[in-house]
């Protein structure tokens, strides 16, 4: 598959991201506009009612400034995801919600754990190291531009503000780590040139023939002499007989 196709634009790079961010805002609407706390339904570490919050945790957030500061980074690298990475998207989605969920749950503070902000990190964690590790310039230039929006927050994997759940992030920030080491193959095929292929003829390539064995550029490609033009194509030569014949004497005495 060429990298016209496997990297296009699609209406699916936009609706996906775009249909988990309304949910979200969709959320803290409900509990705005009706004045209901969906807080009970986030993760609480290491007790079994608390495992439910790995599927609703996402969705629910604290107030205007949790979601905002979750909800545009979210949606940029859900994007980038769907559009580099649109064969292993639901897996790397899916299942990095559901682990980091997981271990979140295992490593947390005894307190609710709510908020997008473990996806998100699982998401900026895979992107950078995936494209690194792919050692491809397409993804590779992602990867910076990861660092260079959101390379900010891996402060916050660390305790540093007790009202932050840094158990969260830094579960996503393993899981997307752990998701770059197993989906090895790459997105983009690497493309060969003319001389990778099985059937390349060093001594038949134009730009070769340029330079002579000590690698010195020469100007002009040396011409084929015409011994050698006439050894390798015999049926080139053709010989041309000519035949003169004396016009008569007498040719206009009928005129």
């Amino acid at each position: 598959m060429s990298n016209n196709k496997e990297l296009h634009f699609s209406t699916d790079v936009i609706i996906y991201p775009l249909l988990f961010l309304l949910i979200i805002v969709g959320v803290f609407w409900v509990e705005s506009r009706f004045n209901i706390n969906f807080n009970y339904l986030g993760i609480y570490p290491r007790e079994i009612n608390g495992l439910k919050g790995i599927l609703f945790g996402p969705f629910i957030h604290g107030d205007l400034k949790h979601l905002f500061s979750n909800s545009t980074p979210l949606f940029v690298l859900t994007m980038a995801l769907f559009y580099f990475y649109r064969r292993i998207r639901w897996k790397v989605m899916l299942f990095g919600l559901l682990l980091t969920g997981l271990l979140t749950w295992l490593i947390g503070r005894p307190s609710l754990h709510i908020g997008a902000s473990g996806i998100v990190y699982m998401l900026t964690s895979f992107l950078l190291f995936k494209g690194i590790f792919s050692k491809q310039y397409q993804l590779t230039a992602l990867s910076f531009a990861v660092i260079f929006l959101y390379g900010g927050f891996i402060w916050y994997v660390f305790p540093t503000d007790p009202k932050i759940s840094w158990e969260g992030h830094l579960s996503g920030f393993l899981v997307g780590l752990l998701f770059a080491l197993t989906f090895k193959k790459n997105p983009i095929s690497n493309k060969k040139y003319e001389w990778e292929t099985k059937n390349y003829k060093p001594e038949e390539d134009l730009f070769l023939q340029h330079f002579d064995d000590d690698g010195n550029f020469i100007e002009s490609i040396p011409e084929i002499k015409e011994e050698e033009l006439n050894n390798e194509i015999p049926e080139a030569r053709v010989t041309v007989k000519y035949t003169l014949k004396k016009s008569p004497k007498n040719h206009n005495k009928d005129l």
